[in-house]
């Protein structure tokens, strides 16, 4: 699969153009669609479908104007789409603007394949937090649970630490060459974050 990231909004949240074997897709639209949009004609690689790791604002703020102008079905995990719902409010409470993103959406469920890739449903950060995993290319777009030297927030509404931990136990299960492509900030892999991260050095991680 060849990766396309590009960071987007005042929260600098990386969405991903993804070309997959079964065709593009794009993972965690958070705003400027006419960002992307360039991006889509710079590539020559129009997304079939959107993909949310999860449904806080600053991960789907552009998701409104990409349905409207490219008419792509979104695909989230329903215990997010009370988050989906209130979006525009919850940025408005941060001082922001998104428009409300739109339904229906499609649902995901914990090891569905879809698009080459095998749904991980890893709560913690939010209810329905999901990772794209691409076994055959040894990497996972990873939402907001993993960045590299730190982990997800879990003080926030919908947030869970004790399930947040278990997600990350579950995703360092994963092959350590494993690409790691982050909701914010820039890649690492999951051998580098489990030797390094100060939030996973201290905790025993299963091989």
């Amino acid at each position: 699969m060849r990766v396309f990231p590009v960071t987007l909004g005042p929260l600098q949240e990386n969405a991903y153009l993804v070309e997959t074997g079964e065709g593009p897709v794009l993972i965690d639209p958070g705003d400027e669609p006419e960002k992307l949009l360039a991006l889509f004609q710079t590539t020559g690689l129009i997304p079939l479908a959107i993909l949310l790791t999860h449904a806080h604002f600053d991960h789907v703020g552009a998701v409104a104007p990409l349905v409207e102008a490219l008419d792509l079905p979104v695909y989230l995990h329903p215990l997010d789409l009370p988050l989906y719902e209130g979006a525009d409010l919850a940025a408005r409470a941060w001082g922001l603007a998104i428009p409300k993103p739109p339904l229906p959406v499609r649902p995901l469920e914990e090891g569905m394949r879809l698009f080459g890739f095998q749904v991980l449903h890893l709560p913690g950060h939010s209810p329905g937090h999901v990772a794209f995993y691409d076994p055959e290319g040894a990497q996972v777009f990873s939402g907001d649970l993993l960045f590299r030297g730190s982990v997800g927030r879990y003080d926030l509404p919908g947030a869970d630490p004790k399930a947040l931990f278990a997600s990350l136990k579950r995703l360092l299960s994963l092959p350590p060459e494993t690409r790691v492509h982050p909701g914010h900030g820039p890649g690492t892999t999951l051998g580098l974050e489990a030797r390094t991260n100060p939030f996973l050095t201290g905790l025993e991680w299963e091989a």
